[in-house]
């Protein structure tokens, strides 16, 4: 039995010197991070590459983390027919108007241009006044439905560009009109593919 301690005892004394000599302690070495290796919106790219930060949970991202979007057009035409010598929008245009609204509040990038005309009946230059009057009046019935006020463009050509031809009562009546077009934009984030939706094309 006393040829076992005998033999520990001498070893542990001897871990015991070797641990407190005089060999100096080398603490662990600190990293100098310089980059940002944090994803603070969680989109697989890391901070010091993101450019686009605040990419939308689930999105699909391109390699410098900014999110795919796809692009939706969709157009609408106007068209205001007005009573000979008036400016005044008739009842049965009113839902056409709003149509336009509707949409001008969804694509809030899109803006409008109202082109008023007039028919051939009466002074020129009083024409022009009057197509512009009527533009005028399309686009106060624009705003009253929420459509910002510096989205729309009026413009008036008076009698100088005629739809229909001819001195009859039904091509004075298309000539009195207030047209426009646009086209508007939406764009969707494309998300990611997972086990409850299908990615898009």
């Amino acid at each position: 039995m006393k040829n076992l301690i005998y033999p520990t005892l001498i070893t542990s004394l001897f871990l015991t010197a070797c641990v407190s000599g005089d060999k100096d302690y080398i603490e662990t070495p600190k990293s100098d991070q310089i980059a940002d290796l944090r994803d603070d919106d969680y989109d697989g790219v890391i901070n010091a590459r993101d450019v686009c930060p605040g990419t939308p949970r689930g999105a699909e991202i391109d390699n410098d983390g900014c999110a795919e979007y796809v692009e939706h057009s969709d157009k609408k035409d106007l068209k205001i027919l007005f009573a000979n010598n008036s400016s005044e929008i008739s009842p049965i245009f009113k839902s056409e108007i709003r149509t336009m609204a509707e949409f001008l509040n969804e694509y809030k990038e899109a803006s409008i241009q109202l082109q008023g005309f007039a028919s051939q009946q009466g002074n020129a230059e009083y024409n022009i006044r009057l197509s512009e009057l009527r533009a005028s009046a399309v686009r106060v019935a624009l705003i009253e439905y929420g459509v910002e006020p510096d989205r729309i463009e009026t413009i008036g050509f008076g009698d100088t560009l005629l739809t229909a031809k001819g001195d009859s009562a039904v091509s004075h009546a298309l000539n009195r009109r207030v047209v426009a077009t646009v086209v508007g934009f939406k764009g969707d984030v494309v998300n990611e593919w997972n086990i409850f939706t299908r990615k898009k094309k």
